[in-house]
């Protein structure tokens, strides 16, 4: 009970004299408030790219590829094969037949607003059957496409990101004009950074013949997902594989969001050892300036124990501070920001997501470091000899 009675009474007095020391609390602070925020910031697009391939996440929605493709954009069904997939079992049924489209997928060239430099957007035509499939789909402007007409709607993500995409813009791929006559959005999923078109008119245009890239389903229900993977393994006539979308999209995301996760680590280490440096050396200087107070507390009976304790607590709570601070700015700041990534051969538009557990981590890693560096120098402060330090005086 005395020892506790005695840290905080050292405590309370080093927290009194910090004002006294603003310039040397500050530089703690901000260097642990710069380690947090890039931590915070780099997390948050990873997080919010992987989310955004991995979509609304139904589990009773397939996507189905040639056996051997990794990606939409190399895979190859053909119509004769297509037709063989609707009739599988497991397929959900609908009035006008089974839930099953067919789409192709290729990359075109768009400059991203305020560059002229172009970037990879996909392309996909779709089927009529596309809109059931992607039953969270809806339109935030314009119309749907016309079947058999030149026509494209654009996603929320691409229309943000790249030039000439607006309602009414003419649209010049492959030396042929196509109109843009609608915008939709499916809740912040990969197909918002897309365009979508007539899948027969893309197969035309850019010379895909009778094959789709993909074909996409529903299930009738998410358990007859081994049903339908059984019926495709054991047809002779096909070579597919299959995987639920989610996963699907998962396995495209991994290495993206791997590379921005060790980037984010990566750098917040590097940054880290120097925040380290900065709270070694402030409070290395908060114990010299104080070395008279220190000893005349160890002359009138306060402990080793209480001194290397307060010592550490000055020195979480300024990183405590920097850290939480540096999850606030990194929410007002980052939290919905728009950006576009290189992912599945295309530019992914997605949004950072600043959630309340990479705030917890930044603090946690901000108390982490305070303690730290605040050690060795509440050691040193310990050790220091009582009449060496009085004699300083």
């Amino acid at each position: 009970m005395k020892t506790l009675s005695q840290i905080i009474a050292i405590a309370l007095l080093n927290l009194r004299n910090i004002p006294a020391r603003l310039g040397a609390s500050a530089v703690i602070i901000i260097g642990i408030g710069g380690v947090v925020t890039v931590l915070v910031s780099l997390l948050a697009m990873a997080r919010g790219f992987q989310a955004t391939m991995l979509g609304n996440g139904f589990d009773d929605r397939v996507i189905i590829l040639r056996a051997g493709s990794n990606s939409e954009i190399n895979g190859a069904i053909t119509f004769e094969q297509a037709g063989i997939i609707s009739n599988k079992p497991g397929i959900q049924k609908s009035s006008t037949g089974p839930l099953v489209a067919g789409e192709s997928y290729v990359s075109v060239n768009i400059s991203k607003r305020g560059s002229e430099n172009p970037s990879n957007v996909p392309l996909r035509g779709v089927s009529e059957n596309s809109f059931q499939v992607r039953q969270e789909l809806s339109l935030v402007a314009g119309r749907n496409i016309e079947f058999g007409k030149f026509e494209v709607m654009v996603g929320v993500g691409a229309v943000d990101q790249f030039q000439g995409l607006e309602i009414g813009s003419s649209l010049n791929l492959r030396n042929t004009d196509w109109q843009v006559v609608g915008i939709f959005d499916t809740g912040g999923s990969i197909y918002d950074s897309e365009i979508w078109t007539d899948a027969a008119i893309l197969n035309s245009v850019f010379g895909r013949g009778s094959n789709y890239s993909s074909m996409a389903a529903r299930l009738s229900s998410s358990q007859d997902f081994e049903q339908l993977r059984s019926a495709l393994e054991s047809d002779p006539r096909l070579t597919t594989k299959i995987q639920r979308e989610q996963d699907f999209y998962g396995t495209q995301s991994e290495a993206t969001n791997q590379l921005i996760t060790g980037v984010g680590i990566s750098v917040s280490s590097i940054m880290a050892i120097g925040a380290i440096f900065a709270v070694l050396n402030t409070m290395y200087s908060a114990v010299s300036v104080r070395s008279v107070e220190i000893a005349t507390l160890r002359a009138l009976g306060f402990g080793r124990v209480p001194i290397v304790t307060s010592v550490i607590i000055e020195s979480m709570l300024l990183a405590l501070i920097g850290g939480a601070l540096a999850g606030l700015l990194a929410f007002l700041f980052f939290n919905g920001f728009t950006a576009s990534t290189i992912g599945t051969n295309t530019q992914v538009a997605f949004e950072f997501m600043v959630t309340g557990e990479l705030i917890m981590t930044g603090i946690t890693l901000a108390l982490v470091l305070g303690f730290i560096g605040g050690l060795f120098p509440s050691i040193a402060a310990a050790r220091m000899p009582i009449t060496v330090a009085l004699r300083a005086a």
